[in-house]
């Protein structure tokens, strides 16, 4: 019988003891005691982005993604994606983002007509960069809003679909340093505003399980602006965001934070936790997606988000790693969520992938294959996990 066999059989009457360390390494255990299991539930999300079909990316690389002759090439790969994430067992899926081109910060703002491809460049580690768009007049508006993706997942799914919008501070960057003639840095913001806090209210109304507001560019902020102030600037125009809504409605939004994820390339990596998490828990949301599994120091970052995790805050911490192709087995997700219940009480803690698997739309350098084979050990391994920690409790 294998270990995952004999960790899942053994599960609802053996106790976790907690790790024990044996010539350097830890190990998970159980060991036997009398003891009745109380059922948990650790609550595990996915962030949002799957590869996209290789034929739908040469499609669209060879003309326009609006041309309504793709409509059926999209339907089939947001159907395609909700039917595989459903067979892994994923309790909330999404659309992979498989209409969001081509990125997932610019899909509200893709084709307006005062805008240029010559926005804030994202230097990556691996020496390549991608680019925001730049506003050239105003005013402001979206073009589309994420609930236009919620309407077609919902038409596929059986379980709860969540929805990634683009957070305040990342489209902020669109003003450019030199003030736009007739339309103030100030007029931008209310009107920037205006156009989030719309986008996340039509989600919620039609239904969306939660909305999460991907903030990647947290961590690199620092990276850009080592004093914090850029970062601070950051918090407070989401806090603003935020506060327009009430503490119910809180509870189903979240904020993402990963260090970048782009043809296996992070665009902050080697930011330290310490001079993000502190700010990152001022913001007025319910549920944070942390990236964690990638991390070199796991328990380093542990560490921070215990001293920092307010009581109406929920961590869903990223066990699966997106930029490494190493798939993850069950038992490894397993022991990563025993580690973080260490820190985290577990009414608090749930799990997530560090990042999308393809947030810009042309990166195949993960598969679909690689992509749904970590959500499903992220899934089976969080159960194990469950069990364990229910029948120690």
């Amino acid at each position: 019988m294998s270990l995952f066999t004999q960790t899942t059989a053994r599960a609802y009457c053996e106790p976790w003891q907690g790790p024990i360390v044996h010539n350097g390494e830890v190990n998970y255990t159980l060991r036997k005691a009398v003891s009745v299991a109380i059922p948990i539930t650790i609550p595990t999300e996915p962030i949002g982005s799957i590869p996209r079909p290789v034929d739908l990316i040469e499609r669209v690389a060879k003309g326009d993604s609006e041309d309504p002759n793709l409509d059926p090439l999209f339907e089939d790969a947001i159907r395609d994606t909700i039917e595989r994430f459903e067979a892994t067992g994923s309790p909330v899926v999404t659309d992979g983002e498989q209409r969001k081109y081509h990125n997932f910060a610019t899909y509200c703002v893709h084709g307006l007509p005062n805008t240029a491809p010559d926005g804030f460049k994202i230097p990556f580690s691996d020496g390549h960069t991608r680019r925001l768009s730049r506003l050239t007049r105003g005013p402001f508006r979206y073009r589309r809003y994420a609930d236009c993706f919620l309407d077609v997942a919902m038409r596929y799914a059986h379980v709860p679909v969540k929805q990634a919008v683009i957070s305040p501070s990342a489209l902020s960057l669109m003003y450019p340093a030199e003030r736009i003639p007739d339309y103030s840095r100030e007029q931008f913001i209310d009107d920037l505003l205006s156009e989030h806090e719309t986008e996340i209210r039509r989600c919620l109304k039609k239904g969306a399980h939660k909305v999460q507001v991907d903030f990647t560019e947290g961590r690199l902020a620092v990276k850009i602006d080592p004093s914090g102030h850029l970062l601070n600037s950051f918090i407070d125009l989401n806090n603003l965001a935020l506060s327009r809504f009430s503490p119910e409605e809180r509870r189903r939004i979240g904020v993402h934070t990963c260090p970048g994820n782009d043809l296996d390339s992070t665009h902050s990596a080697d930011v330290d936790y310490t001079e993000l998490l502190p700010s990152l828990f001022e913001l007025r949301a319910g549920n944070f997606y942390i990236a964690l599994a990638g991390e070199p120091d796991r328990r380093h970052a542990l560490k921070i988000m215990r001293k920092y995790l307010k009581p109406n805050q929920r961590i869903f911490v990223g066990v699966t790693a997106p930029v490494d192709p190493h798939i993850e087995t069950p038992e490894e997700v397993r022991d990563r969520v025993l580690e973080a219940s260490e820190y985290i009480p577990v009414e608090q803690l749930g799990t997530t992938d560090d990042c999308g698997f393809s947030p810009f739309s042309d990166d195949t350098s993960t598969s679909r294959d690689t992509a749904f084979a970590k959500i499903q050990a992220r899934v089976l391994g969080t159960a194990l996990a469950e069990r364990i920690i229910g029948a120690h409790s």
